[in-house]
């Protein structure tokens, strides 16, 4: 009878190019993440008095719990500038509510700033302003883009936060490792598959949950109660290493193609999970219910509209 296959430890050098690589891939995860979500910064830039000045307008805040406003800013082009904030609630027939900038100093600079309302968790507000630099009227976004809508939520402690993305993060980097070592260095494949379903386990099935519970209320908004895209991407990324892992077990098998597929397979579901942004479908206070007498906490709603 054969004995299981035993690969051969790889090359020093080929170890540490797969991390580097594997880190290379979690940052590209990160960025992409960062720069395509709903709930990141609104960037663009406008011109005036012969300058340009970038603006990052504001996706997301605490919610009234926290009794306070979210402001909203943009670089201050000169004394003879003026601007107002025009903002309604999201999803809504409310006509926009104007609301003037004032002058405030914030970490050193010149900054315009408006106020929009706290709401409850998971509420959203659209907005937009409009700048007048004394030289031309500019409205911020572009009249041909969309507005900026913000979404409020409960605040989280850091304590379970910090935790919650750090392991994420180290899910990612040990799953985009794996997956190259199922293809290139597999003498280390099925060691960094365990570690990489614990962090994922850990990280996104336990304090992710508990996360969702303190910003929207629910602890779980995904399937088979929601369609809140973020708890779905969590749960397939998480079923797929629970697959691999079933299929490689814990050790080596007399044929390696499968398990080496399987491992392959959670890391190519985790790159998909990741291209697609963060926040989307989230939890959305729905506005009619709550003129409709419902509980704010009791009418929120995933998924889109």
């Amino acid at each position: 009878m054969s004995s299981p296959h035993q690969y051969p430890t790889e090359p020093l050098w080929l170890r540490a190019l797969l991390w580097v690589v594997a880190v290379l891939l979690m940052l590209a995860a990160v960025v992409y993440q960062r720069s395509t979500g709903p709930t990141y910064p609104r960037q663009g830039s406008f011109a005036a008095g012969g300058r340009s000045f970038d603006y990052s307008l504001v996706r997301s805040d605490w919610s009234e719990r926290t009794n306070d406003a979210a402001r909203v800013r943009l670089p201050d082009p000169g004394p003879q500038a003026s601007g107002t904030l025009y903002w309604k609630r999201y999803r809504t027939g409310d006509a926009f509510t104007p609301a003037p900038l004032a002058r405030e100093t914030v970490e050193g600079e010149a900054m315009l700033v408006g106020r929009l309302p706290a709401q409850p968790a998971a509420g959203k507000l659209e907005y937009y302003l409009e700048l007048e630099t004394g030289e031309a009227a500019l409205r911020v976004p572009p009249a041909a883009e969309a507005n900026v809508v913000i979404r409020f939520k409960d605040h989280v402690p850091a304590a379970i936060l910090v935790p919650h993305v750090i392991l994420m993060f180290f899910a990612v980097l040990i799953g985009m490792r794996t997956g190259l070592a199922a293809i290139f260095a597999p003498s280390s494949m099925r060691r960094w598959s365990w570690v990489a379903l614990i962090g994922m386990t850990v990280g996104g099935m336990v304090l992710g949950p508990i996360v969702q519970k303190y910003a929207f209320g629910e602890y779980w908004t995904g399937f088979p109660w929601g369609g809140d895209w973020t708890d779905n991407k969590m749960l397939v990324m998480w079923l797929s290493w629970v697959f691999a892992c079933a299929v490689i077990g814990f050790r080596p098998k007399r044929r390696e193609l499968i398990p080496r597929a399987a491992v392959l397979l959670g890391a190519l579901v985790m790159s998909a999970v990741y291209l697609i942004p963060h926040s989307m479908g989230g939890s959305e206070l729905d506005y009619g219910a709550v003129e409709q007498g419902v509980d704010p906490a009791e009418a929120i709603r995933t998924g889109k509209r």
